[in-house]
């Protein structure tokens, strides 16, 4: 295999925790907001999956319509843990027989950080779009980078992730996907 090599047929899309009350302290909301929409996009044209978690939702609100209004079919976690990989959650995984998670959410130190760490300890290669994550401060963000490139995660971009997905040019899946990146 392929070290850092994403395939569409494995490749599983997680947003954590883009949540209304959450996303409001963020810095780089529109940033992760432009990242995850353009993944959402390559995910419906490539036919991934989608699974998204809400921490709290009674506290923190559900997931920002900024994001809402992209998804479609997708798979809906609810936590009180800070990490997302719960037992419920890794059951749903298995059933989508997905081997790559992209990961994008909030905040980079605490449910990324702690839910990538969890899924790299149950055998996924986990992939975190670092444009797609965020954090209140940059040195708890840079922190959080850091702690899950450490535990093995593949720290890379959005505009990296999509060209890994397509592999090559002038397909439809590019015709269709390339303005996005543009």
């Amino acid at each position: 295999m392929k070290k850092h090599c994403l395939e569409r047929d494995q490749a599983l899309f997680l947003i954590i925790d883009l949540q209304e009350k959450l996303m409001k302290a963020m810095d780089y909301a529109e940033k992760v907001y432009k990242n995850t929409r353009i993944m959402l996009a390559v995910c419906r044209q490539l036919k991934i999956p989608v699974v998204v978690t809400e921490q709290y939702p009674k506290g923190l609100g559900r997931t920002v319509q900024e994001i809402t209004e992209h998804l479609v079919e997708h798979l809906l976690f609810e936590k009180v843990s800070f990490s997302a990989a719960t037992q419920e959650m890794l059951e749903g995984l298995k059933g989508l027989k997905r081997r790559q998670l992209l990961v994008v959410g909030s905040e980079t130190h605490v449910c990324v950080f702690q839910t990538v760490r969890d899924l790299l300890a149950a055998g996924y290669e986990v992939y975190v779009l670092r444009d797609g994550v965020c954090s209140r401060r940059k040195d708890n963000y840079l922190n959080g980078l850091q702690l899950m490139k450490d535990e093995g995660a593949v720290i890379t971009d959005t505009e990296t992730a999509v060209f890994d997905l397509l592999k090559v040019a002038g397909t439809p899946d590019f015709k269709a996907v390339h303005p996005l990146i543009k």
